[in-house]
């Protein structure tokens, strides 16, 4: 199958409201081009710092100058932390791209990472429609709370109000990021116990034959669906039946889905028609 043909906004664009006339559609770029190719300059260099000062003076920050500033992964979408920000660290963040935030006990900024090396390098920055709260939209380097949990998210309401005195610990999730998180589990107890509940994720964790061949039908039924002239649920079922069996081979192969989305996210500047050349270039050198 050619790969898929992308294109990327340019990082931290923001939207034009209030007479701010930043730059609100993307730009999009040539090839990816060799490691030894120059860096894109700073984002300090490619933003007009009269247009920076305009979109600060355009945030509603509250009585103490702050407002609320999230931090979400760019490829998960998962809620990484939430702090505060006020003028001179959205500055900050917009210069250097990492995340920066304004500590209420210490007055002063801070960038998340200074002290653990776990930074959230900034690909994009939002503002809500009311530009009262803030989005940094990054990539973590690692584990982003301080206990050494991949988010600061871990305690579900449900959990707690069902179970008080345990102190179960799951993070916040979508669906997708769920359901990859019961296969790794399933695959988990296969490994350690022979014993445990049996079930269909474990079967086909157990027989690589069943599961090749499950991906291969699966994946025969959706094409179906286009052929046939199928309606769209009966679409959306069967790409349901085949993305589960995917992520249960990827489980097999420690392939988490975060890895996936991170390639096609680089891939958004380079053609299909390229990025297939390039693989194949490598693969016969």
């Amino acid at each position: 199958m050619a790969a898929a043909s992308f294109a990327r906004p340019s990082s931290l664009s923001f939207s034009s409201r209030d007479g701010i006339k930043t730059p609100r559609k993307p730009k999009f770029f040539g090839p990816i081009r060799a490691s030894s190719s120059p860096p894109p300059p700073p984002i300090a260099l490619r933003f007009d710092p009269k247009k920076v000062e305009c979109l600060l003076d355009s945030v509603k920050w509250d009585e103490k100058g702050l407002a609320v500033a999230i931090a979400q992964n760019v490829d998960t979408g998962a809620i990484l932390m939430q702090g505060f920000a006020n003028r001179d660290a959205l500055a900050a963040t917009i210069s250097s791209q990492k995340a920066t935030f304004y500590s209420r006990s210490r007055s002063s900024l801070w960038t998340k990472g200074e002290t653990s090396m776990n930074f959230i390098n900034v690909k994009d920055i939002f503002l809500d429609c009311d530009r009262d709260s803030i989005i940094y939209l990054g990539k973590p380097d690692g584990p982003t709370c301080h206990t050494g949990a991949e988010t600061c998210y871990y305690s579900s309401v449900a959990d707690l109000l069902e179970e008080p005195q345990t102190k179960k610990e799951r993070l916040a999730s979508t669906t997708l990021y769920s359901l990859e998180s019961t296969i790794f589990q399933r695959k988990a107890e296969i490994e350690t116990t022979q014993n445990g509940k049996p079930s269909w994720t474990k079967k086909l964790l157990s027989n690589e034959e069943l599961l090749c061949s499950k991906v291969l039908e699966e994946a025969g039924e959706l094409v179906q669906t286009l052929k046939e002239n199928e309606d769209k649920s009966r679409a959306a079922s069967e790409m349901g039946d085949l993305l589960y069996h995917c992520l249960v081979l990827l489980g097999l192969k420690d392939v988490k889905v975060e890895e996936v989305l991170e390639i096609l996210r680089k891939r958004f500047s380079q053609s299909g028609i390229e990025e297939k050349r390039s693989r194949l270039t490598k693969n016969h050198s």
